[in-house]
């Protein structure tokens, strides 16, 4: 197993939970393994196991300990081998419509003249690439995303919006994302999905779910309306 797949640290999170962390970094391989080890518990140690949260590199581990203690946990995992879970896991490919229009997007032309592009260009660089969903946090639907390129990375606003609409794409220093609720938040909105990224009546109620694969597909102001876009 590489080192990529190597755990790093397991400690206890009270009397009914672990934490396994990987290495300190945020790296796709990383959370792939994070995920891989999420998967490999869910399929061998189910009826110990209640819950498992997996992060940019690190999972948590909710048990029973009337059924398994921390130690026999912590050692069951030292000796998993789940590296053939890396290719039995069925992840999932979302495309989620986004309207890059002003009237949704107020601050693409900002964004666009600070990474000295056009409107045109930020939207292609943004809707041509595939991202990672690592965890979901913040708010319930959430999801932290890796794969922004690079030209698009820029920073959070200096003030916060007191409210961001629901369904906002929005960009944060190195990462992008969707906010599931109206919130306030920081980021620079380049966009808007007429989506329901959480639906506490869906099962499951997120949309998107940790290890998925994510792309954004442009969609015209008409079409955004058509799809139940709010104004």
């Amino acid at each position: 197993m590489s080192d990529v797949h190597a755990i790093e640290a397991i400690q206890p999170l009270g009397d009914s939970a672990l934490l396994v962390s990987f290495a300190a970094r945020i790296d796709p391989d990383i959370n792939h393994s994070v995920h891989a080890l999420k998967h490999w518990l869910l399929q061998n140690l189910a009826p110990d196991i209640f819950e498992v949260v997996p992060a940019y590199n690190s999972l948590a581990v909710y048990y029973s300990p009337v059924q398994i203690s921390f130690e026999a946990l912590a050692l069951a995992i030292r000796g998993a081998d789940f590296s053939a879970s890396l290719q039995q896991m069925d992840l999932r490919c979302i495309e989620l419509p986004v309207c890059y229009d002003p009237r949704v997007a107020p601050d693409i032309d900002w964004l666009a003249g600070q990474a000295k592009l056009s409107v045109e260009e930020v939207v292609a660089l943004h809707s041509g690439a595939e991202y990672r969903v690592y965890f979901l946090g913040f708010k319930p639907g959430f999801a932290y995303l890796g794969g922004l390129h690079p030209h698009l990375h820029t920073p959070r606003k200096d003030t916060p919006r007191l409210a961001v609409p629901a369904g906002s794409v929005g960009i944060g220093g190195a990462q992008t994302g969707v906010y599931p609720q109206s919130t306030p938040g920081g980021w620079q909105i380049i966009g808007r999905s007429p989506a329901a990224l959480f639906n506490p009546e869906r099962d499951p109620p997120c949309l998107l779910q940790p290890g998925d694969r994510l792309r954004f597909k442009p969609i015209t102001w008409d079409e955004y309306l058509l799809q139940g876009g709010e104004v």
